[in-house]
Parts: structure tokens; sequence; C-alpha cells
């Protein structure tokens, strides 16, 4: 027993010398908790997985099998029919340093022909230490337009406008886009996602990026970039109810290949739009509203031709959320025009649009959700090969949705 009391008393002794030797309170020894070890995490403990499948059935009640909307949903009209998985669709994400982050999204569904594309791939690189300024570099959604930056997982219509989504095939193009917004209105843009009040998501306040300008996963035809600008600011009224008005553009110039089958006959237009938008998130009344502007190339049936054009079209969509426990039902209805031609189709085909949806989501819970949906549509979609194409019809949609 004494040797052990001794030998305590030696250690101690030697542990306060020390002590006194880096000028440190022997007395501290007894009272001060010792830091805790900072454990950095390694870069692939911070990576995530996400995702969502849309399944679609669009044959209830259909009155005309020669309407249908190749961009919105190539199971629609035509020779479509029976289930069609719309999207399949896995994100891995995460912030693997600081100032890093990196978001890669496939989809499985592609095309109607069920395999897969890179939809996202992209880093935001932070340049401050909060990230409020951020570069993001690689393919992403570019920032015009509301609805086209809104995921397809939070947004109530089946398919984007036509008016906005035409200027953007898949809303993404390759390229470098600036973004600058304060921290207190990252969390608020994150809020509007994570809420269920179907917000658009985190594109800045202020965005200016460049691109490619030929779409997702296309190289550029030529030597001039494209140049887009949207600023945007979500405001909160003293009810809490939030309001967000935003104004976008973008110019540059797109190649048009006469002949799809070679590269020989291409014809550069100018390629611009501008327009503003307008969202009363629904707290529980809501209100959408986007309209733009600008010139593109267009399919003229008279010369039988691509010709420098002007364009326009938008939306307006009312909706209203009914909430109990975790389960809710939003009702909407939407009106769209367009009145242009669509640069990425068929001899930039010429489409005159006149459309009434009237809808409900339902959500079960939030992992599996149900949208019923009534179309009345007047489309007009003309080029070489269809010189003379109006079809009107209506049809009932469903899609179900699981999410992950």
């Amino acid at each position: 027993m004494r040797s052990r009391f001794a030998a305590a008393l030696v250690l101690l002794t030697m542990v306060t010398l020390g002590a006194f030797a880096r000028g440190v309170n022997p007395d501290s020894l007894l009272t001060e908790k010792p830091e805790p070890v900072k454990v950095q995490k390694n870069w692939y403990e911070s990576i995530r997985l996400r995702g969502y499948a849309q399944l679609r059935y669009n044959g209830l009640f259909e009155t005309n099998p020669d309407l249908k909307c190749d961009q919105c949903d190539k199971s629609w009209g035509g020779d479509g029919g029976g289930f069609f998985f719309r999207r399949i669709r896995l994100v891995l994400f995460g912030q693997i340093h600081p100032r890093v982050y990196f978001y890669i999204q496939p989809d499985f569904a592609s095309g109607g022909g069920n395999f897969a594309q890179i939809r996202d791939a992209y880093v935001d690189l932070g340049l401050d230490e909060n990230n409020e300024f951020r570069l993001r570099i690689g393919q992403s959604k570019m920032p015009y337009g509301f609805e086209n930056l809104q995921s397809s997982q939070n947004r109530l219509p089946l398919d984007r406008n036509d008016g906005l989504n035409s200027g953007l095939p898949n809303e993404r193009d390759l390229g470098v886009v600036f973004y600058y917004a304060p921290s207190e209105i990252r969390k608020r843009f994150s809020y509007l996602t994570s809420s269920g009040l179907k917000g658009s998501g985190d594109y800045g306040v202020f965005g200016f990026g460049v691109y490619n300008g030929q779409g997702p996963n296309n190289p550029d035809k030529n030597d001039s970039f494209h140049l887009v600008a949207r600023a945007t600011y979500p405001f909160e009224l003293p009810s809490g109810q939030i309001i967000e008005a935003s104004f976008q553009g973008y110019s540059g110039k797109y190649v048009i290949n006469r002949n799809p089958l070679t590269d020989f006959d291409q014809v550069e237009f100018m390629d611009a739009r501008m327009g503003p938008s307008f969202i009363l998130y629904p707290q529980p009344f809501g209100i959408q509203a986007e309209y733009n502007w600008g010139k593109g190339p267009e399919f003229n049936p008279e010369t039988n031709d691509v010709e420098q054009r002007s364009l326009q079209g938008g939306y307006i969509m009312a909706s209203y959320m009914f909430q109990k426990g975790d389960k809710r039902a939003i009702p909407f209805t939407r009106y769209q025009y367009y009145d242009g031609g669509k640069k990425f189709e068929l001899d930039a085909t010429r489409h005159r649009v006149k459309e009434l949806e009237l809808g409900v989501e339902w959500q079960f819970n939030k992992n599996f959700e149900l949208v019923t949906m009534y179309t009345v549509s007047d489309r007009t979609f003309e080029n070489s090969l269809k010189p003379d194409n109006r079809q009107r019809g209506s049809l009932l949609r469903l899609q179900a949705q699981v999410n992950f």
C-alpha cells in the first residue's frame, strides 16, 4: 500500500513540476476539463444520397391521339400509351469541404427509353467563409425562370410550361454561373423547399452565367457563349406570407442543323429572351405567374424555311393547400400560352399553345404522392414534315411519385 501511495505522490509531483515549467497553473489540472479532440471527417463521409421516381399513365379519356407534346411527355398521344417511367433520379451530393459542394444527378428514364443520362454534374466553389458568394462549375440548371429551376419533384403540374421551358431544353447547360445570396436568404430558400411550399431552391438572389447554349450533354457548335442573368428576392411579410419576385434574361446565338443527319448545313440564329416571375407561396392560397418575350428561330409554313421570329408566352397558376397531419391535398389550375418556335425540335418547330389544366396533388406522406390532372389543349406544332398541324383535345393524366 505504501509503495503505491509513494508512486502516486512521485507521479503527481512530476506532473506539477512539468506544469510549472510550461507556465500552467497546477490548480487547473484538477478543475479544468481537457478540450475534446476534433476529428475531421473524411470527404467521403459527407456524401449523401436521395432521389425520386415518377410513373405515369396518360390514356384515360383521351379524345385525340394526335394531340401530344414531345417536350412535355413522350408517352402523351401518338404511339405512346400504357404505363411510363417519366423520371428515375438518384442524387449524390455533399459538402466535401467547407467551401466545396458537389452534386451529381443521373436520370435512368431519359428520353422514354429508360437509359441513363447525366442531368446535373457540378461543383459549387465558395468564394467567402459563409459561401454567400459562389461559383457553380459544370452542367446545371441555368438561372432562367422560376418553374424551370423548380424541381420536377416539387412542381404541381406534370410538365413545365412551354413559354419559358422552350428557351432551355431540360433547363440545363454546361457552363459557369456566379451566385450571391446572404446567409439569411439562403436559409429562406431552403425553408421554401423543405417545408413543402414548392420553392425553386437556392439559386441566389442574383445569378450571372456563361454557358454553351446548345443544350445539356451537347457540345458548343460555335465560338459564341450564351449569357444569362437573374435577380430574385423572397419577401417575408409581417403575417408570415412569403412573396417572391424575379426578373431574368439570356442572350446568345443558337445553331440549327437544316439536315439533322449531318453538320454541313448549319445556320446561326439570335436566341434571346427576358421576362418577370411572381410567386405568392401557398399559405394556404398561392399564385404563380411568369411570362417572357424574345427572338429565336422558328419554322415558317409559308416559306417552308426556318426564320428569325419574335416569340412570347407564359402561364398563370392558382393553388390551395389543405393539410391534416402529414397528409396534404393541393388543388391547382393553370392556363398557359405560347407563340413561338422550339429551337431544339425539327426545323425549330412552330408552336401555338393554349392549354388549361385542372389537377390535385395528393400527398399521403412524405414518401408517396399522387397527381390527377385533366388537360384541355389546343396545340399547333408545324415543321417541314407536318406544315399544317393543329390538334385539339383533352385527357386525364395520372402520376405516382415515390420520394426517398
